[in-house]
Protein backbone atom coordinates (compact mmCIF):
# COMPACT_ATOMS: atom_id res chain seq x y z
CA UNK A 1 0.00 0.00 0.00
CA UNK A 2 1.77 3.12 -1.13
CA UNK A 3 0.47 6.63 -1.48
CA UNK A 4 1.61 9.03 -4.11
CA UNK A 5 4.14 11.57 -2.90
CA UNK A 6 1.89 14.61 -3.61
CA UNK A 7 -0.82 13.17 -1.35
CA UNK A 8 1.68 12.64 1.46
CA UNK A 9 3.09 16.15 1.07
CA UNK A 10 -0.40 17.64 1.16
CA UNK A 11 -1.21 15.65 4.27
CA UNK A 12 1.99 16.83 6.00
CA UNK A 13 1.31 20.46 5.07
CA UNK A 14 -2.24 20.28 6.45
CA UNK A 15 -1.02 18.58 9.62
CA UNK A 16 1.50 21.36 10.21
CA UNK A 17 -1.18 24.03 9.83
CA UNK A 18 -3.51 22.28 12.23
CA UNK A 19 -0.72 22.04 14.82
CA UNK A 20 -0.20 25.78 14.71
CA UNK A 21 -3.93 26.43 15.05
CA UNK A 22 -4.19 23.98 17.93
CA UNK A 23 -1.31 25.72 19.72
CA UNK A 24 -2.97 29.13 19.28
CA UNK A 25 -6.26 27.78 20.58
CA UNK A 26 -4.56 26.14 23.55
CA UNK A 27 -2.70 29.37 24.34
CA UNK A 28 -5.90 31.37 24.14
CA UNK A 29 -7.70 28.83 26.31
CA UNK A 30 -5.00 28.90 29.00
CA UNK A 31 -5.00 32.70 29.06
CA UNK A 32 -8.79 32.90 29.27
CA UNK A 33 -8.92 30.21 31.96
CA UNK A 34 -6.46 32.18 34.07
CA UNK A 35 -8.50 35.36 33.61
CA UNK A 36 -11.58 33.45 34.73
CA UNK A 37 -9.77 32.09 37.79
CA UNK A 38 -8.50 35.56 38.65
CA UNK A 39 -12.05 36.95 38.30
CA UNK A 40 -13.48 34.44 40.78
CA UNK A 41 -14.96 36.35 43.74
CA UNK A 42 -13.58 33.65 46.05
CA UNK A 43 -10.07 34.89 45.20
CA UNK A 44 -10.63 37.61 47.79
CA UNK A 45 -8.99 35.70 50.61
CA UNK A 46 -7.23 36.67 53.81
CA UNK A 47 -3.79 36.26 52.23
CA UNK A 48 -4.50 39.08 49.74
CA UNK A 49 -2.42 41.28 52.04
CA UNK A 50 0.51 38.89 51.82
CA UNK A 51 3.57 40.63 50.34
CA UNK A 52 5.01 39.23 47.12
CA UNK A 53 7.70 40.45 44.75
CA UNK A 54 6.37 43.10 42.40
CA UNK A 55 7.57 41.89 39.01
CA UNK A 56 5.54 44.64 37.32
CA UNK A 57 7.52 47.49 38.90
CA UNK A 58 10.66 48.97 37.42
CA UNK A 59 11.94 48.17 33.95
CA UNK A 60 9.07 48.14 31.47
CA UNK A 61 11.26 46.67 28.69
CA UNK A 62 10.65 43.13 29.93
CA UNK A 63 9.03 40.85 27.34
CA UNK A 64 5.72 39.10 27.95
CA UNK A 65 7.24 35.65 28.30
CA UNK A 66 9.63 36.86 30.97
CA UNK A 67 6.74 38.45 32.87
CA UNK A 68 4.73 35.21 32.68
CA UNK A 69 7.77 33.19 33.69
CA UNK A 70 8.41 35.40 36.72
CA UNK A 71 4.71 35.32 37.57
CA UNK A 72 4.94 31.52 37.83
CA UNK A 73 7.57 31.97 40.54
CA UNK A 74 5.51 34.47 42.52
CA UNK A 75 2.37 32.32 42.22
CA UNK A 76 4.33 29.21 43.24
CA UNK A 77 5.48 30.99 46.40
CA UNK A 78 1.90 31.95 47.27
CA UNK A 79 0.00 28.91 45.90
CA UNK A 80 -0.82 27.49 49.34
CA UNK A 81 -2.88 30.61 49.96
CA UNK A 82 -5.80 29.71 47.70
CA UNK A 83 -6.81 26.70 45.60
CA UNK A 84 -7.16 28.76 42.37
CA UNK A 85 -3.52 29.82 42.55
CA UNK A 86 -2.40 26.27 41.82
CA UNK A 87 -4.45 26.23 38.60
CA UNK A 88 -3.09 29.64 37.63
CA UNK A 89 0.45 28.39 38.27
CA UNK A 90 -0.09 25.27 36.12
CA UNK A 91 -1.54 27.31 33.25
CA UNK A 92 1.28 29.88 33.36
CA UNK A 93 3.85 27.10 33.52
CA UNK A 94 2.34 25.43 30.43
CA UNK A 95 2.25 28.74 28.54
CA UNK A 96 5.90 29.44 29.22
CA UNK A 97 6.85 25.88 28.33
CA UNK A 98 4.94 26.03 25.02
CA UNK A 99 5.92 29.53 23.93
CA UNK A 100 9.45 30.20 25.13
CA UNK A 101 12.71 28.57 24.23
CA UNK A 102 14.60 31.05 26.42
CA UNK A 103 12.64 31.04 29.68
CA UNK A 104 12.14 27.94 31.79
CA UNK A 105 9.45 28.43 34.44
CA UNK A 106 9.65 29.13 37.26
CA UNK A 107 12.14 31.92 36.57
CA UNK A 108 14.34 33.51 39.20
CA UNK A 109 12.86 36.67 40.69
CA UNK A 110 15.18 39.19 42.31
CA UNK A 111 14.17 40.53 45.69
CA UNK A 112 13.16 44.14 45.52
CA UNK A 113 9.90 46.01 45.47
CA UNK A 114 6.98 44.19 46.97
CA UNK A 115 3.25 44.51 46.59
CA UNK A 116 0.24 42.78 48.08
CA UNK A 117 -0.86 39.53 46.51
CA UNK A 118 -4.16 41.25 45.74
CA UNK A 119 -2.46 43.99 43.66
CA UNK A 120 -0.13 41.46 42.03
CA UNK A 121 -3.10 39.38 40.87
CA UNK A 122 -4.89 42.47 39.53
CA UNK A 123 -1.77 43.41 37.53
CA UNK A 124 -1.40 39.85 36.27
CA UNK A 125 -5.03 39.82 35.15
CA UNK A 126 -4.46 43.06 33.19
CA UNK A 127 -1.42 41.54 31.45
CA UNK A 128 -3.34 38.38 30.55
CA UNK A 129 -6.28 40.40 29.22
CA UNK A 130 -3.89 42.44 27.06
CA UNK A 131 -2.29 39.26 25.72
CA UNK A 132 -5.68 37.82 24.79
CA UNK A 133 -6.72 41.07 23.13
CA UNK A 134 -3.45 41.57 21.24
CA UNK A 135 -2.77 37.91 20.49
CA UNK A 136 0.78 38.74 21.57
CA UNK A 137 1.87 35.20 22.33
Amino acid sequence: MSSPVPVLLTFLALSACQGHTATLLQTSTLLKENIKLLSDPEMKVSCDKMNVTNIFAGNKKVDDMEILCKATTVILEAHSCHKNLKGIYINLFKLVQMKSAVHKAPCPVAAGNTTSLHHFLKDLKRVLQRLVKDYSI
